[in-house]
């Protein structure tokens, strides 16, 4: 049975710290798969993990829905994939979703659906539920012990409440979206 953290965020903020803390944990070779609606926060939640990844909170962390992968330099190369506007998985082809999903990075992919089979079975699986303007249920799923044990310590502090974590959490919520 794959371990479930479902968390119900009231405030944009809260999400950009379970975003951070997600980041925080992440290593090389790791998959993000982040599911919901469009408005569903989920590159929001992308800024967090990148200022988790250490990625400065003045960089602008935006959807990379006509690029469809943006990359960016933190403490690990950050590879933010979007497959929205995608209608096959072949038309990954000319891109460099290989190194973006099985390289040195960490893969976050938005509409990861889109990409079918190309999605690693071996990832963290994120679920945004719109429940009202500014609140979203959370529900992350490790499909591999290795990212259950990294992420055992968040339990903890989520018991605490999502909180931002310091300034750079709230630039990063006010950076250009």
């Amino acid at each position: 049975m794959n371990t479930v953290i479902c968390v119900e965020s009231h405030a944009p903020e809260s999400s950009l710290a379970f975003g951070r803390a997600i980041g925080e944990r992440l290593v090389s070779g790791d998959v993000v798969a982040l599911w919901g609606e469009l408005g569903a926060g989920k590159t929001l939640l992308t800024r967090g993990i990148a200022l988790g990844l250490g990625i400065p909170a003045e960089t602008a962390i935006t959807s990379p829905t006509f690029t469809l992968i943006n990359e960016y330099e933190g403490r690990l190369r950050l590879y933010h994939m979007d497959g929205y506007r995608i209608s096959d998985p072949e038309e990954l082809e000319t891109l460099p979703w290989r190194e973006a999903l099985f390289g040195h990075g960490v893969a976050v992919v938005e509409w990861p659906e889109r990409l079918g089979s190309l999605l690693p079975a071996a990832r963290l699986d994120v679920f945004l539920e719109i429940l009202g303007p500014t609140s979203r249920r959370l529900r992350a799923i490790f499909h591999i012990k290795d990212l259950e044990r990294r992420f055992a310590d968040l339990f903890l502090s989520l018991k605490e409440g999502l909180q931002p974590k310091d300034e750079h959490d709230k630039a990063a919520f006010t950076a250009p979206s």
